[in-house]
Formats: C-alpha cells, structure tokens, sequence
C-alpha cells in the first residue's frame, strides 16, 4: 500500500481508504459478519482510513455502529472519518442544526456508535450550505476538547469550500471525482492543493460503474440506484455515464482491469488525493485495497483524456 501525506495534517494515510457507506444495508444487505470480515480485511491489506456517516444505514447510524465494532483493539492504528447533518432526513425529521450545541451533540452520538472517544476528521454533510458559521464554531469547540482532531466539508462546489476555509481551518473536503466525473480538475482540486487540504474522493468508481459490472440494461434494486433505472430521475445521467463508460473501457490495455485503472487514476491526481471506495465483501475490499499498490504515470494518465 502506498501511503499518502495528508494534506496539511502531518498524517500518512492510505491511498486507498474504506467507505462503509454500503456495510449499512443501503447498497443491499450485508450482515454483521460480512461487514466485520470486509473492515478486517482491508486492515489486513494496508487500510487505516475509514470514512463514514452519522446517516449511513437503515436504520440511521448502522454503519457507524458496525464500524465501531470491527474496529475494536485497533482504533489507535487508524484514521476514522464521520460526517454529521443529515441524520434522520432520509427517513423523516432531520435534527435540527440550529446552533453549536446541537452540532456537538450529532458529534458526540458518532463517537458513541462508533466506540471511540475522538474522530480524527468530522466533516459537514451538508454539501450545498450558505452560512457554515454554525458548524464552525460547533467544530472549533469540539476541537478544543479534543473530541475531534480535524474538520472539514464535504461538498462538490468550489464556492462552498471556500465558505467553510474562510478562517483557514479547513484541513479535509470530501469530493465525488472519477474517471467519469473530472469536473473537479479545472478549479476545486488546485485549490485544495494550494491551500494544503487533504482530499478524500468520494464515487472513485462511480458508484459501482466503474467495475464493469453494469450497462444500460442493467436493474438495480438497491434504494441508492433505483432512481437510474428506466423509469427513474437520474436516467439520463445514467446512460451519460454509461456511454463515457465505453469510452474509458477502450482506452484500457487488454488485461488491465477496470477498477483497480480507477482508483488509480483517482490516487495518481497531484493532490495526493485518497479514494475511499465502499465494498460488500472481503473479496472486494482485498481487491480495492491492491490498487493502492502501484500509481500511474503521467503516460498512463493521459490515455484517459477523452
């Protein structure tokens, strides 16, 4: 495994982190056995990054909690992520994040689902906020008592980073970048680079396209997906992706797989960026986990520009 410097935290961490978004049953369910074998497995393959979030799983928080579990007798080797302001939304009444108060408070219920008395990055889960000054301050005091080491936001735009880095305190931004989804090259990542934030990748495989396992035929019956099925809001961004699918699997050498160029691509980026993929099994995980063996050159990267 390939260790990255991590922004400006002074961390190594992994290249390749494990997001626990699919052990919570969204992505299909997965039991308590397989969840725990997936998370010892990608420990035992170099892993010591892990991101998760208060509202990952049904019911809300199972990902946390399995997380916690699996991870006994080893927090000390490793870097948890959790994002908080989303909790209870997907499912009814969302806590209301009113002041700084009820930010520690969805702080403090993720260090106990995740059994751990700190979190080495809480990031805001509000991608498109206006006025962050509420978790700012939530998360400075948080800092202080040393219930969190870092934060951060994660978000896809670049003018809500810089809301949330607007004191210079934001250390970690969470960002949906791909092979397939490169809007964040032109602006957002030299931004991060030039002000030392550590970059986690979010959707390095485009939620599962990238595998290969999928086409336009494909009927996914998993509650995250089922909005690109044919009678769903996100087909036309479905088949957008599956005909830049094609495009990416032509430039593939004939025995490289599909994947693992993906990650790759995410990790080789100037930023040092980590890829968290999710996985559902320890196969999976193992094979995520290999890619951060070996990065591309910028030859080897170029033959994606397409």
């Amino acid at each position: 495994m390939i260790y990255h410097s991590f922004g400006n935290t002074g961390w190594q961490v992994s290249s390749i982190g494990l997001g626990t978004w699919n052990i919570g049953n969204q992505w299909g369910e997965v039991d308590d056995a397989t969840s725990f074998a997936t998370i010892r497995t990608s420990l035992d393959h170099g892993v010591n990054l892990f991101d998760t979030a208060e509202s990952y799983g049904i019911p809300n928080g199972l990902s946390e909690q399995r997380l916690g579990k699996a991870l006994a007798g080893e927090r000390h080797k490793v870097y948890i992520v959790s994002k908080i302001g989303n909790f209870g939304k997907r499912t009814g009444q969302g806590v209301p994040l009113t002041t700084p108060d009820m930010i520690r408070l969805c702080a403090h219920a993720s260090l106990h689902r995740l059994r751990t008395d700190w979190v080495d990055v809480m990031l805001c889960h509000i991608s498109n906020i206006e006025d962050p000054s509420v978790f700012l301050e939530g998360f400075e005091i948080l800092k202080q008592n040393g219930e969190i080491r870092e934060y951060g936001i994660s978000t896809d735009s670049l003018e809500v980073l810089k809301k949330f880095n607007v004191h210079g305190n934001c250390r970690v931004v969470e960002v949906d970048y791909s092979l397939l989804n490169r809007a964040a090259e032109p602006e957002f990542l030299p931004y991060c680079e030039e002000h030392g934030i550590g970059v986690l990748v979010r959707g390095p495989l485009s939620m599962g396209l990238l595998s290969g396992n999928y086409s336009a035929e494909t009927v996914f019956t998993d509650s995250v997906r089922a909005n690109w099925n044919s009678d769903g809001a996100g087909r036309q961004q479905f088949e957008t992706r599956i005909h830049k699918l094609n495009e990416v699997r032509e430039a593939l050498h004939d025995d490289e797989d599909m994947a693992t160029a993906a990650l790759r691509f995410v990790i080789s980026h100037p930023t040092a960026a980590v890829a968290i993929p999710g996985a559902k099994s320890p196969a999976q995980a193992a094979a995520n986990a290999q890619a951060g063996n070996v990065l591309f050159s910028k030859e080897q990267l170029d033959r994606f520009n397409i």
